[in-house]
């Protein structure tokens, strides 16, 4: 067995190794998503939390790892008796990003239940995790369906199995530990709300930190086990420090004085719902236990919203996660006033991961960004030539919601929720024989495949005699998610201020409606003479928000330029990720300007999409009075369709005036 990095010998980290070890505590706090870049000790110190924890009390040979003091009754190994036992090390179960649902929940054998009427069952990750962690690394890239299944068994704390009427249940409440890296997505409202605490988590830039950090590391390559044994001391402490704080938990009070503070905090920052009100509560308590005091103070609120409330007050997939640490201040101070609380906190205990929060995106310095995005005196909103030169980025308008564009014909890409798909979750369709293990079962067709041979296999009672080469796999039509590749002119034709800022504020809502259909998505932006991937294919719809946020403008339009760019991205995507099929959304006035025939070139250019078969639609940017509809001719070229900006609004005039067309037709 490979000996884990002890988790005393993480450096630096704070924050992180606060957030678990009050996990280890209270366990009722509800779990931790850590959030940070590639490399920074995120997985080490959750493998390392396990070691620490107390041994578990479990009922020999159970499979479910059930309590013997109090047996779940409907144990699917029961019933057990209570009393005695065995004790085990805590687990900690990892879900692979790509699991199947049958290895996360456990499998029936569908044959046995059909022909002899008996619960076959093999239970799955969720059971093995019972009273341990349930650790998932790369949570952000977790299937949908496994995390509907996640958040039902963190819900209930339990796990149900049905297939075709045969039922299991077990019992399932788990530790739930995540970590992710935000340029590769973000987590669905649901979920995120589900992790109690949530971390920030950055390499160390100080220079003596970051030695230090290679030499641990290095010497625990060397010999992992002589590393570990200079740090048993330090591990044995705080094993020690986590037990006597469990037992000292149930005497901690939570006054009056720090509910209120807890109940004023979460509606000063507006956060949805009460769960993040439940989990200051037992954060402040469980911060109080681990210092060693029976009295919740102002500073363990403090600490408790910095670790509870980042994730729970952001109002759009766009908003960066954090606090305003002065408006926190202000609304303790205010609330406070309780024999109990101290004006001037020193925040977090001492000890291991006693730290106090990590500064947030609201503390950065104001006026960078913000003042390259504003518009320059004297430019007036007045449309600008298209060989004008580059001019400063403008905000985006308001977002809106969109009208759905999806991909004509039936894919097989990953789940999303834009274009029809084969799925293995959805409305049945038909039957097929297995590839491979059965996963949904076709009663109808199973049943139709064994009838005819029942005489023949020499049936006598009320079962079917059933084989294998009768079992039939449910076919299901659901939907995808696609790449959706933004190909975006920003030339001078397009520069005009309200202009720009109304095609960035399309873009941006399109951007919203790919996050909410679990979409893959890129930027190619074309302008001067030359086209840039302003992102790569990703599934960071919030970073394609922070490219296009500061996307200048200016300069002639090599629409053939950007067509060219957008297919090679196409093609290396394609060898990359062959099931995803691609959506190419060109937001463009169909100007075409620069080098030789840049018409004929565009055109060109667009008939490659045309010959690949890529499902294209044209944002037309064009406004005033006189209109000369090159977009509507692009995306004939194209093989697409087009649409204005103001058609693009789901709930536009013209949309109306459309459908009731159509119907009337």
């Amino acid at each position: 067995m490979t000996t884990p990095f002890p988790f005393t010998a993480v450096v630096g980290q704070d924050d992180l190794r606060l957030a678990l070890l009050l996990n280890a505590v209270s366990p009722a706090v509800g779990g931790v998503l850590v959030r940070g870049e590639k490399g920074t000790a995120k997985s080490t110190a959750v493998r390392a939390l396990s070691a620490l924890l107390p041994q578990v009390p479990v009922v020999p040979g159970c499979r479910f790892s059930c309590d013997p003091a109090s047996p779940d009754p409907g144990c699917p190994d029961g019933p057990h008796e209570a009393g005695g036992g065995a004790e085990r090390p805590a687990r900690m179960v990892e879900l692979p990003v790509g699991a199947s649902e049958d290895r996360l929940v456990g499998a029936l054998d569908i044959e046995r239940a059909l022909s002899e009427g008996v619960k076959a069952f093999e239970p799955g990750l969720l059971a093995d995790a019972h009273r341990g962690i349930l650790y998932v690394d790369e949570v952000n890239l977790l299937h949908d369906h496994l995390v509907d299944l996640l958040l039902d068994a963190a819900a209930m704390g339990a796990s149900y199995v049905e297939r075709e009427g045969v039922s299991v249940r077990h019992a399932a409440r788990f530790l739930l530990v995540g970590t992710m890296n935000p340029e590769e997505g973000e987590l669905r409202p649901q979920l995120l709300d589900r992790f109690g605490l949530t971390v920030e988590v950055a390499a160390s830039r100080e220079p003596d930190q970051r030695v230090e950090v290679v030499k641990r590391r290095l010497a625990y390559d060397d010999d992992p086990a002589a590393f570990a044994a200079r740090w048993a001391e330090e591990e044995a402490a705080v094993r020690a420090r986590i037990v006597a704080a469990r037992e000292l938990l149930p005497s901690v009070r939570l006054g009056d004085g720090a509910l209120r503070q807890i109940a004023a905090t979460c509606a000063a920052f507006e956060v949805d719902g009460m769960r993040a009100d439940i989990v200051m509560a037992r954060t402040a308590t469980a911060l109080a236990a681990w210092a060693g005091r029976t009295d919740v103070l102002a500073e363990d609120v403090r600490q408790a919203a910095l670790l509870a409330l980042p994730h729970r007050r952001r109002r759009n997939p766009f908003d960066a996660p954090g606090l305003d640490e002065d408006k926190l201040d202000e609304t303790l101070e205010e609330f406070g006033g309780s024999d109990d609380d101290d004006p001037d906190p020193d925040p977090g205990p001492d000890g291991p991961g006693g730290g106090g929060g990590q500064p947030e995106p609201d503390d950065a310095p104001q006026g960078g960004d913000d003042t390259a995005a504003r518009p320059e005196a004297g430019e007036g909103g007045q449309p600008q030539p298209s060989g004008a030169g580059e001019q400063s980025a403008v905000r985006a308008s308001e977002p809106f919601r969109t009208k759905v564009l999806s991909v004509p014909g039936i894919g097989e890409g990953a789940a999303g929720r834009r274009s029809r798909a084969r799925t293995e979750h959805g409305r049945t369709t038909g039957a097929r024989r297995p590839r491979g293990a059965l996963t949904k079962l076709h009663l109808a067709a199973t049943v139709q495949a064994a009838a005819p041979h029942q005489r023949a296999r020499g049936r006598s009672g009320p079962g079917l005699v059933v084989r294998r080469d009768d079992l039939r796999q449910a076919t299901r039509e659901g939907r995808e998610g696609n790449l959706v590749l933004f190909v975006v002119d920003a030339s001078g034709s397009m520069a005009a201020r309200q202009r720009m800022s109304a095609v960035k504020g399309a873009v941006l809502s399109l951007l919203l409606d790919a996050y909410q259909r679990r979409d893959k998505v890129g930027l190619v932006t074309f302008r001067g003479t030359d086209a840039d991937v302003a992102l790569p294919p990703t599934s960071s719809v919030d970073a394609a928000a922070a490219r296009l946020e500061t996307l200048p403008t200016g300069g002639r339009t090599p629409l053939a330029a950007g067509l060219l760019r957008a297919h090679d991205v196409l093609r290396v995507e394609r060898l990359r990720d062959p099931a995803r099929r691609p959506l190419v959304v060109l937001v463009t006035d169909g100007r075409a300007t620069g080098g030789p025939e840049p018409v004929a070139l565009a055109g060109r250019a667009a008939r490659l999409f045309a010959a690949d078969g890529v499902a294209s639609v044209v944002v037309d940017c064009e406004s005033g009075p006189v209109r000369l509809g090159l977009a509507g001719q692009l995306a004939g070229e194209l093989g697409g369709t087009a649409v204005t900006l103001d058609e693009l609004r789901a709930d536009s005039i013209a949309g109306l005036v459309k459908d009731v067309q159509r119907r009337a037709a």
